[in-house]
């Protein structure tokens, strides 16, 4: 394939999203279909349209549609999974209904395309990207961090899929088209954000991070660790926020504000700082996965590992600085005393 043909679709996805996310705001209508009321565990406090799925979800099917039509179950499950999300995010539906859907459209992809592997790997995979779903979703709540998130992550599955020993270009493709989605709408999400991802953005992403991720291993593009080492500091912080929860005996799908990035937000770090440096630890951990790519299995291994011990580190240095901030919050006079 012409490498002008990755630019054309980069360029492409980058102008189409962001040209429909500006319509969206010029036109008003962006508030009409889907407007963030800000509450007691947001991040932020002005209403703020949640839309950025507009963009993102046909520019994703339609590129899957030209350029990878072996894809064709992907694209009609994101769309599908965007039509429900978008009901939930306009009138709130039930978390059964939610997780149906996405149970549904998990289910049907890996039975459809079913990867040479025993039943019980098949079922944990299929679980595992119920829970990218779901957690991508938990993850949207800071100014430019999922979005990033995107931009990096498909664009290293684009890097893997075009340069490994079994090259799929119509995966390399089709992450390359969701890349330049999300950095369309970086231009309008990264702080001052005037446009949320919101769930019909956020649940398409967090499939197509699943899907994607199980089309390139079984196309033997990269080994069954790649796509969660790509997506590691997402689903590090969702699962262990869900852990301390779940030990708590909390509601864990109800909102909050207990998220290692919502604490660097709340902290002092701010939106963008914390974006910055997310997108600093995304950038590394994929240059990792890069380049273990073709490596012997037991180095391999040994990078996953050596990247999940940083990032336990990394984790244990907010918690720190969210307990010294929380005791320097208890030491202030309460105001009016």
């Amino acid at each position: 394939m012409a490498p002008w043909t990755f630019f054309v679709v980069v360029g492409a996805a980058v102008g189409v999203c962001a040209a429909i996310l500006y319509a969206l705001l010029k036109t008003g209508l962006a508030w009409r279909l889907a407007t963030d009321i800000p509450n007691d565990r947001s991040l932020h406090v002005r209403p703020t349209p949640r839309v950025g799925g507009w963009g993102i979800v046909p520019v994703a099917v339609v590129a899957m549609l030209l350029v990878a039509p072996s894809l064709w179950c992907v694209a009609l499950a994101t769309a599908f999974l965007a039509a429900i999300s978008q009901v939930d995010d306009r009138r709130g539906l039930p978390a059964r209904v939610r997780f149906a859907a996405h149970l549904l459209a998990v289910v049907v992809f890996v039975v459809l395309f079913p990867a040479a592997a025993p039943w019980w790997l098949l079922a944990a995979l299929a679980f595992l990207m119920i829970w990218l779903v779901n957690l991508y979703n938990f993850m949207d709540g800071a100014d430019g961090l999922a979005g990033g998130m995107a931009l990096f992550g498909f664009a290293g599955y684009a890097a893997a899929a075009s340069m490994g020993k079994h090259p799929m270009p119509e995966l390399a493709l089709t992450s390359l088209a969701v890349a330049g989605a999300a950095l369309g709408f970086l231009f309008f999400n990264f702080h001052p954000a005037r446009i949320f991802l919101g769930d019909a953005g956020s649940i398409s992403l967090g499939y197509l991070a699943g899907v994607l991720g199980y089309w390139g291993w079984r196309g033997g593009a990269w080994p069954v660790w790649f796509p969660a080492l790509v997506f590691a500091p997402f689903i590090g912080d969702a699962s262990v926020t869900l852990a301390r929860r779940l030990l708590r005996g909390e509601k864990f799908w109800q909102a909050h504000r207990e998220h290692y990035y919502q604490r660097m937000v709340r902290s002092g770090v701010g939106h963008a700082g914390t974006a910055w440096a997310w997108y600093l630890v995304m950038i590394v951990g994929i240059a990792i996965a890069l380049l273990a790519l073709g490596r012997p299995e037991a180095m391999q291994w040994t990078l996953v590992v050596a990247w999940g011990v940083v990032l336990i580190f990394i984790g244990s240095i907010i918690d720190l600085r969210w307990r010294r901030f929380q005791a320097t919050l208890s030491r202030q006079p309460e105001v009016g005393r």
